[in-house]
């Protein structure tokens, strides 16, 4: 395993009697990144989560996580985790849900004095420290959850849908927060369906469809490689040579979309364009949406 991945797998997969619930995963994950992993209901994805996490066992396939086998014991003392759906004891107050959690973790009184009022402000909780769970809303209770997460300062942290039942002020400080975790370089594996906070907050996504990895994709990259083209008319040598720059996104009668292929750059398509006798009116960079990215790989699946 390469030092600089914190999740490594090769071909894991997982069957339950004859159901294949995962057909391969094979991926990477850096240390200090925003990992999206999206994909339809039904792709596989919860138990994909459970088998990085060592809750269920993968039918074949190899992977380690933190440098250490899936479901190491000393492997999960870094790891924090929300799932979906959670439910706390909600005759307990946020503070002391914090304290309870902390001491499963092993964590010392002493730190914990010291940490749960700062985590519980970076939520927006601070005044709500003692009000107890059964009072608070869905959002409220949402943010408590990604406390909980990273209380015993885990290197790396599975997130799945942190940002569900938030209004879009909850959701700006669930972005502001996660950045600033990545800032300190924990490592966030996310899963959610609100690709526009995936789109904001991740660095690189990976899509998963039937139960495998089919793309992964650097979203720090993908803007400055797909372009928009107008042209006052567009020559038979111009159809016929543009797959040679890379991908189609969209065409008309007088303009396309086109994502560059590696090592094409916009100057050299430019002047391509004019040698076939293009009249080019326009060149555009785009940076197609993470909605487009998704149909366009995964396709128009519903769970």
């Amino acid at each position: 395993m390469s030092g600089r991945w914190v999740i490594e797998t090769e071909g894991l997969r997982k069957v339950f009697g004859d159901r294949v619930a995962v057909a391969d995963l094979t991926l990477q994950v850096a240390e200090g990144e925003v990992f999206g992993f999206l994909g339809p209901n039904g792709a596989g994805k919860t138990t994909a989560v459970k088998m990085l996490l060592g809750l269920v066992h993968p039918t074949a396939g190899t992977g380690r996580v933190l440098g250490r086998p899936l479901g190491d014991r000393w492997a999960r003392r870094e790891i924090g985790f929300l799932p979906e759906g959670f439910a706390f004891h909600d005759w307990l107050t946020a503070e002391e849900l914090l304290w309870f959690h902390g001491r499963l973790a092993g964590m010392a009184s002493s730190d914990l004095r010291r940490r749960i009022p700062g985590l519980l402000e970076q939520v927006g909780l601070g005044a709500d420290a003692r009000r107890p769970i059964r009072t608070f809303s869905k959002g409220m209770r949402q943010r408590l959850g990604l406390a909980q997460a990273f209380l015993h300062d885990p290197r790396l942290v599975f997130l799945d849908e942190p940002t569900s039942g938030l209004d879009p002020a909850g959701r700006i400080l669930v972005r502001d927060f996660l950045r600033a975790r990545r800032a300190e370089g924990v490592t966030i594996f996310l899963n959610s369906h609100l690709l526009s906070e995936v789109e904001r907050v991740c660095d690189r996504v990976a899509f998963l469809r039937a139960g495998r990895v089919v793309e992964t994709l650097d979203l720090r990259a993908e803007a400055s490689v797909t372009v928009r083209v107008e042209l006052e008319r567009i020559p038979p040598g111009v159809r016929a040579g543009l797959s040679a720059w890379g991908e189609i996104l969209a065409q008309g009668d007088r303009s396309f979309t086109l994502r560059l292929a590696p090592g094409r750059r916009l100057a050299d398509l430019a002047r391509w364009l004019v040698s076939q006798g293009a009249d080019l009116e326009a060149l555009i960079p785009q940076a197609l949406s993470l909605e487009d990215l998704f149909l366009r790989i995964v396709g128009m699946e519903m769970g």
